[in-house]
């Protein structure tokens, strides 16, 4: 039997917003109840603790360090006009290898991958796209940090009225229903820009108007505000699986709801310390949500590891795809742990910033973790928070991880010197 796909990807949702995930306010009842019914991973990470880089993960199934755009922390307005900085079009992708597939493939939501004319999901094996192509944008207006209007479809740019995460589940659905119609095997990408800035619900179309050109919004939000934005996309979420049973599509479909890296000012990242930015465990260990009625059994956990990009190999082994010759896949299929999550795998992870210089590598219980001349060792299965540096305790596994850091460094390419950091907020806007 075909199999379908539909992955969420929310925008800097913490660690622990979600109920299934120890949440402390009921703002995901849908999301929760996927999670009842399918697998929950614990040990899952993004492959960067800032946007864009993970996005070229997910697109690619490779280490985004390989490509020079993902070197951008994240990328930013400079990268228009700029024919280096986004997902080349002659790379291989997600899309475009289902595409060739027999699949019908879509993006609904935020690309940040780049811009026209260089650069846009259409060239990178989408058919349809609904969305902005920047990192964020007004919930009412759609204009970017710069005060631009970015809302695309198709490549042109686009005008509708309302509030964008309502927009992007209305469209979810409606290509769910046409795809329920005529049968076709499909790839959704539905990738929301929330519970990213600026902190507006459902009901502040008032405060629209007074932050064009200033949506980082460093004098607004709350925790509330913040939930309840999580609360508008579970409800879209809610649409888009009632949509898909009442086409005869959930069963069939593997659904993955994750988010592009850890939370941000308003987040709950509980037990974890950090967040965007950071390679502390709050920067990269997202939620993993897993449904697949077909092929998940109900209420499993797994401790697996598994980082974004594995999410490739895992489609492409559920689709009976193969990956492009010349483009090998970083990332591995979950597909066996997804039939029994206690199947697991041994394997080891590598991040890194330019950000504060942070490099990292996660294997078994183990974490090296190096931010500029700083060197640290935590046994995260048993302190998450990373709390007791045990680097001087176990100075071998110290040596053993950093040289095999430096191994895998040796294989990717170096950071370029331009590739910039930017910081959308510093210690002069809040301590």
């Amino acid at each position: 039997m075909t199999t379908n796909f539909v992955f969420i990807l929310a925008d800097d949702l913490g660690y622990a917003d979600l109920g299934c995930y120890g949440g402390r306010a009921p703002v995901s009842p849908n999301i929760d109840r996927l999670a009842a019914r399918g697998l929950r991973f614990t040990q899952g990470y993004s492959n960067s603790p800032v946007c864009s880089p993970t996005r070229f993960a997910l697109m690619t199934g490779r280490y985004q360090y390989r490509l020079r755009g993902a070197a951008e922390e994240p990328m930013s307005g400079r990268a228009r006009g700029n024919p280096e900085l986004g997902l080349a079009p002659s790379h291989p992708t997600l899309p475009s290898i289902l595409r060739d597939a027999g699949y019908r493939t879509a993006l609904v939501g935020k690309w940040h991958l780049g811009y026209p004319p260089h650069f846009g999901a259409l060239k990178s094996g989408y058919e349809e796209h609904f969305g902005p192509n920047s990192g964020g944008v007004d919930y009412f207006t759609h204009t970017d940090r710069e005060g631009k209007h970015d809302l695309q479809e198709n490549g042109a740019p686009a005008r509708a009225e309302g509030y964008l995460t309502d927009l992007l589940s209305q469209r979810a659905v409606a290509y769910v229903r046409a795809r329920a119609a005529d049968r076709a095997p499909f790839l959704l990408s539905l990738h929301y820009t929330a519970p990213h800035w600026p902190w507006e619900t459902r009901d502040d179309a008032a405060l629209a108007a007074g932050l064009v050109g200033r949506i980082a919004h460093l004098d607004g939000g709350s925790i509330r505000i913040y939930q309840r934005m999580i609360h508008h996309m579970d409800e879209g979420i809610g649409q888009l699986a009632a949509a898909l049973e009442a086409g005869g599509l959930l069963d069939d479909t593997l659904l993955v709801f994750t988010s592009d890296n850890g939370g941000e000012r308003f987040s709950d990242n509980w037990p974890l310390v950090g967040g965007k930015m950071d390679l502390t465990e709050g920067g990269i260990r997202v939620p993993y949500v897993v449904h697949w009625p077909r092929a998940v059994a109900a209420g499993g956990v797994t401790g697996q590891l598994a980082i974004t990009m594995d999410w490739v190999a895992t489609f492409f082994a559920a689709a009976g795809a193969q990956a492009h010759p010349d483009y090998p896949l970083d990332g591995a299929s979950l597909l066996p742990v997804l039939r029994d999550p206690g199947r697991c795998f041994d394997r080891a992870l590598y991040w890194r910033m330019k950000h504060r210089d942070q490099r990292a590598l996660r294997e078994g219980k183990w974490k090296y973790l190096a931010i500029g001349a700083h060197e640290y060792l935590f046994d995260v299965e048993a302190d998450e928070r990373e709390r007791a540096n045990l680097a001087a305790r176990h100075p071998e596994r110290l040596a053993q991880l950093r040289t095999r850091y430096a191994d895998w460094s040796a294989t990717m390419p170096s950071v370029p010197d331009d590739a910039r950091v930017s910081l959308i907020y510093t210690d002069q806007d809040m301590p």
